[in-house]
């Protein structure tokens, strides 16, 4: 007789309960929805903000039902996906570009499972939709702070060595050293030649002056590019990561330019924010009597209310360290205030500069200055009637903190005076990140919109249902009772399957799809090899109950040897796959463990239901 003992049956049962229980919030679709928040972390939505969007969707005619607050930020749930993009535009234009206005999908799923851990599956960028940026790296903009560094060393090594009378100039992308004698220019050539052999230079005389033209090479500007794309590669990249979006995709495209893509996730308007926005720190000393007019820049304070109390404050233009030398940051509170603060770590190379710049200067003030590199949005309709989105990058610099050095500073310090937990949250989340070796522009924005991607998802669906809808039909015609218990198993493995790509966070993408196809086909496969087994024993002349218990038996080697390659497979393809490859590894490699699951226990469990507790002298098969 084929019988389970009961702790079979139970753990069976007890699988198929918890995997219904977490695919059930994939029925639940999320609602369309517009989500707004400050682009600067200090910036709380409130009502009257909430009140002027609500105001313009009226105004449009946009249905929508609900107006929520989380965290400072906004969210506007809409009647239709086909009204976002136009929210989204008409909100941004009411309320400025203080705010980030983005495309959303609002969760749905009831608390009580949320508060047992389960949610919907993540959606990938062509289902979901989402944001496909185009970023420049402003490749000049590195070979003018080399030039500025270059310039300035030159003139340390003249006063140094008291080359009276030496000038030094840019010129485009040339430097122009004049002298006043060879001996001076040959003091300053000998200097290049051991500290600054990146440049390439050449001596000329012109009305009794001796100078020297000089210029970085092209293998150093190409490096000095190559470093500034790389290193924004990963700054993004690390940014999006601590965000939390779903599989992005950051990745290089020619000389100068990266592609950042973001799925739909919870908070898309964050993820834009921190990705729109370009940010670096500079430390700079404030300026004393022996300042030359010529090195000092004004800035604003950031915090507002300090701005009403001191003014503008003057600096040096050249910083000790940049953001570049920042290796950690981390949000703590000032013991004496309980203000937020954070606190860095520099680099080696970072901390000696702090060091050198800081040791004779006890006593000083030394500024924090954060730039920030804000996008303007500029749409235009075309010559063909289509709308065209252009950016320009507008540099925002202020001071954050202007404090007395008590002692020469090191590798960590702290920096005080931020307005808030987020404020401060914020800032080092940018720093902690990476700070970006060039500032970047947005060249292109593509927004892949909800209702497109719900297109997709209809037409993924209808495969599936096909491919699912086609195996029923066969199996029930071809194995009879024993197809119908093919068909439950088949039903439940891709009931299991979807809740074990919500537990673990897997996202969805139309090559996963493609993957659920392809699981659907493997699962029916062992049950075909099964079965087919049991007919040849049955041909053989065994009983029936010793057919069934053959069949599954001596197919399983062959099944299992199958399936382990299959897995081996899809485990190279993530290892060595981007995008959507990895999406369809990760649902077939749980597709494979599922319907081993169902089409071996499973499929067993309930033939034994129906055959094992009776005699039977004739299987339908």
């Amino acid at each position: 007789m084929n019988r389970y003992p009961l702790w079979k049956y139970l753990l069976i049962l007890t699988i198929v309960l918890v995997g219904f229980l977490y695919a059930l919030p994939n029925i639940y679709a999320p609602d369309p929805a517009i989500q707004i928040s400050g682009q600067d972390a200090a910036l709380r939505i409130t009502e009257a903000d909430m009140s002027k969007a609500t105001k313009k969707l009226d105004e449009l005619g946009i249905a929508y039902f609900g107006v929520e607050f989380a965290e400072g930020n906004g969210l506007i749930r809409l009647t239709q996906q086909s009204d976002q993009l136009v929210a989204q535009r008409q909100i941004h234009e009411t309320l400025g570009k203080d705010f980030v206005v983005a495309v959303n999908l609002a969760p749905t799923t009831p608390d009580w499972l949320l508060n047992l851990g389960a949610g919907p599956m993540k959606l990938g960028l062509d289902l979901a939709g989402g944001v496909h940026f185009l970023l420049e790296v402003d490749t000049p903009k590195i070979l003018e702070e080399e030039q500025e560094s270059a310039v300035a060393y030159i003139k340390k090594h003249a006063r140094k060595e008291g080359l009276r009378g030496v000038s030094v100039r840019v010129e485009g992308d040339v430097i122009i050293v004049e002298a006043e004698s060879d001996e001076q220019r040959m003091s300053i050539s000998s200097m290049m030649r051991s500290d600054l052999n990146e440049l390439q230079y050449e001596r000329y005389e012109d009305g009794g002056k001796f100078f020297l033209r000089a210029q970085f090479s092209d293998s150093y500007i190409k490096e000095k590019e190559d470093y500034a794309v790389t290193q924004n590669l990963t700054t993004l990249r690390n940014r999006v990561n601590e965000i939390g979006v779903a599989e992005p995709l950051v990745q290089r495209q020619g000389r100068n330019r990266i592609v950042v893509q973001l799925p739909g996730i919870q908070d898309t308007a964050r993820a834009k924010a921190i990705i729109g926005k370009t940010a670096n720190l500079e430390f700079r000393l404030e300026v004393d009597s022996s300042t030359l007019a010529s090195q000092k820049e004004r800035y604003p304070w950031r915090d507002k209310k300090k701005q009403a109390m001191y003014g503008d404050s003057t600096i040096e233009k050249r910083p000790l360290v940049t953001g570049q030398n920042v290796t950690n940051a981390q949000v703590g509170y000032d013991p004496d205030t309980s203000l937020p603060q954070v606190n860095i770590t520099l680099d080696s190379q970072g901390g000696s500069a702090m060091n050198r710049g800081t040791r004779n200067d006890v006593g000083r003030r030394m500024a924090v200055l954060f730039i920030e590199f804000k996008t303007e949005i500029l749409r235009a309709i075309d010559e063909n009637g289509e709308e065209t989105i252009t950016y320009t990058q507008t540099p925002e610099s202020s001071i954050i903190s202007l404090a007395t050095i008590q002692s020469p500073l090191g590798k960590s310090f702290r920096i005080t005076g931020m307005e808030n937990p987020q404020a401060a949250s914020e800032l080092a989340l940018l720093l902690r990140s990476g700070a970006l070796a060039a500032p970047m522009g947005f060249v292109e924005e593509r927004t892949i919109g909800p209702s497109l991607g719900a297109e997709n998802i209809a037409l993924g669906v209808k495969s599936v249902q096909i491919g699912l809808a086609l195996v029923l039909v066969f199996m029930l015609l071809f194995y009879k009772v024993f197809g119908i218990a093919a068909n439950i198993a088949l039903s439940l493995n891709m009931v299991l399957l979807i809740a074990v790509m919500s537990i673990f966070g897997a996202t969805l993408t139309l090559p996963g799809i493609a993957g659920i196809v392809l699981t659907v086909g493997m699962a029916v496969d062992a049950n075909v090899l099964i079965f087919s087994r049991i007919r040849e024993e049955l041909t053989n002349g065994m009983p029936p109950q010793t057919a069934i218990k053959a069949g599954f038996d001596r197919a399983f080697e062959t099944i299992l040897d199958a399936n382990v390659t299959t897995f081996i497979v899809a485990i190279i393809l993530y290892a060595i796959g981007t995008g959507s490859i990895k999406g369809f590894a990760v649902t077939l490699a749980i597709g494979i463990v599922t319907s081993m699951f169902t089409a071996i226990m499973g499929t067993r469990a309930i033939i034994n239901i129906i055959y094992g507790r009776r005699r039977v002298e004739k299987l339908w098969i």
